[in-house]
């Protein structure tokens, strides 16, 4: 009988859900916290003032994380308290030393992560706001602006945006030693980006700056705010079977994958969101699609034919997956006016290719191959009133040499003779210098 009592007591203490860990991301314009939890719970979020606070509060639920392990700093949240609430409920309450506009939804559980309560703090401007650029030694930097630097006669720069995949809540694939995509690709992003600031008519901006997640859309949105001119996103490569290696360029297709493995990638890719936390409003409809996939025709050549040249360059220092540039239902690359690709460095989950994406001199060098294979493409195609139309029709063309150049490869690279480039900067021999400024005559 007493048994029989008991029931209802255990049945209650098996249905609760327990919050098993908080997580804490700062991007530049919001701060998100995450709760691991052991099942869904309803929750509510209700704002206090005088002084500021937030509580969540979050039914049938347990506590079973720490709250003292959260780094606070550069974020609006100034402690974290947690208490019981109507017996059986867990109120959490965030102090707040500056004023947010909270958002929250949950996530269901995937083979990749548990349920999730998913709360998002974005700044408000004034009142208080935390500014999103870190102090010294802070996690994660500013949203950048592009810089437009003068060119001759004020032609404007082409402007390369960097994406670098994955980030925050989601880690992209693992490696060994728990090396993670996003910290990888982040890294390389960085390489590049420093490249294109020393190459002249080119201005490069960064997606993501920091261990934050952003939407595909959001990056999409980004890229198309800063008027890039090719997006660019950077990822790492992963497979069940620890074999499978080399790296791989994509393109977006509107009508199918070009194989297996392409297709296989960009499910994985674009179930991103899923692990990254995007609520609904953040979704695009149907129709949308349909009309992006309608009006992007004319950028998929641009994106195939730039993306060829980057594989050229990349085969240069690294094994290839496939020696072609495939292309499958990227939503990352779904820009119709955007020429877009995706660039996998290597399998991550690979033992060998995981060693050399952990060193950042093999980070450094497929940098400069995906810079090489972009600025080769545009010197070729430039857009209309940029600094580099205006150099190939005036045959003025310039090249900074960098480690590993020799005359004759410059000169096939940009069709034209060992003979002409020496005669064009009066050149005895053969010797060339790392940092040494040419002057390349028109093809």
């Amino acid at each position: 009988m007493i048994a029989l009592l008991l029931l209802p007591l255990l049945a209650t203490a098996v249905r609760a859900a327990e919050v098993r860990d908080l997580r804490l991301w700062r991007a530049p314009d919001h701060t998100r916290l995450v709760l691991d939890m052991s099942a869904p719970a309803a929750h509510q979020l209700l704002e206090l003032d005088n002084p500021r606070r937030l509580v969540i509060d979050i039914d049938d639920a347990r506590l079973q994380a720490s709250l003292g392990d959260l780094a606070l700093d550069n974020t609006p949240i100034a402690g974290i308290r947690s208490g019981v609430r109507n017996g059986d409920d867990l109120r959490l309450v965030l102090d707040l030393r500056a004023a947010v506009s909270p958002r929250s939804f949950a996530l269901r559980a995937t083979d990749r992560a548990a349920d999730r309560l998913v709360i998002d703090l974005y700044d408000r401007a004034g009142d208080g706001a935390v500014s999103a650029g870190a102090p010294a030694g802070a996690a994660v930097t500013s949203a950048p602006t592009v810089r437009k630097r003068a060119s001759s006669d004020d032609r404007r720069e082409i402007i390369i945006a960097i994406d670098a995949g994955h980030g925050g809540e989601d880690p992209g694939a693992l490696g060994p030693g728990r090396l993670r995509e996003k910290n990888v690709v982040l890294e390389i992003a960085r390489e590049l980006h420093k490249l294109f600031e020393e190459e002249e008519g080119f201005a490069p901006t960064l997606i993501r700056t920091g261990d934050y997640y952003i939407s595909l859309k959001g990056r999409r949105d980004i890229a198309r705010k800063r008027n890039a001119d090719v997006f660019v996103s950077v990822h790492a490569d992963a497979f069940s079977d620890k074999r499978a290696r080399g790296a791989s360029v994509y393109a977006l297709s509107t009508r199918g994958a070009t194989s297996t493995t392409a297709s296989y990638l960009a499910q994985r890719e674009n179930a991103a969101d899923l692990l990254g936390g995007v609520s609904l409003s953040d979704k695009e409809d149907t129709l949308a699609l349909t009309l992006a996939d309608l009006s992007m025709t004319s950028t998929l050549d641009a994106s195939l034919n730039m993306g060829a040249s980057v594989l050229s360059e990349m085969g240069q220092i690294a094994r290839l997956h496939k020696r072609q540039v495939e292309q499958a239902g990227f939503v990352v690359l779904k820009s119709p006016d955007l020429p877009s690709i995706l660039v996998e460095t290597g399998f991550i989950s690979n033992p060998e290719e995981a060693r050399k994406l952990a060193t950042a001199s093999y980070r450094r060098s497929l940098a400069k191959a995906i810079h090489r294979g972009i600025v080769d493409w545009f010197r070729v195609h430039p857009p209309t009133g940029t600094l580099l139309a205006y150099q190939r029709d005036q045959g003025l063309r310039e090249y900074t040499i960098v480690s590993g150049d020799t005359l004759s490869g410059i000169a096939a690279r940009f069709n034209t003779s060992v003979t002409s480039i020496k005669r064009f900067n009066d050149i005895n021999g053969n010797r060339i210098l790392i940092g040494q400024t040419l002057r390349i005559p028109a093809s």
